[in-house]
């Protein structure tokens, strides 16, 4: 049996009549927006941490930036805590 994929076709057709985007930029556009949103907490936390990390940042300034900015995502996981960031990134 074949493994069916939501359509999103009316959403890429109102990216193309509302913005100067061809239909297959704007196609990539919801895909990347699709999985960015699609990311678990854990995986959120752990690319997070890269690209703090490579942008200079120490691990005390890294987890406290991530704990303020997981409330704001599209579904807020649970409160955690530093150790608990700590945890995923380190295991």
């Amino acid at each position: 049996m074949l493994e069916r994929r939501p359509s999103h076709d009316d959403l890429i057709d109102h990216l193309v009549r509302s913005t100067a985007l061809p239909r297959g930029e704007a196609a990539r556009v919801v895909l990347d927006v699709l999985a960015y949103f699609d990311e678990t907490t854990e995986e959120f936390v752990r690319r997070r941490h890269r690209e703090l990390q490579s942008g200079g940042a120490v691990n005390a300034e890294i987890f406290e930036r991530i704990a303020a900015e997981l409330p704001h995502r599209a579904v807020a996981p649970p409160e955690l805590s530093l150790r608990q960031l700590r945890r995923i990134v380190y295991g």
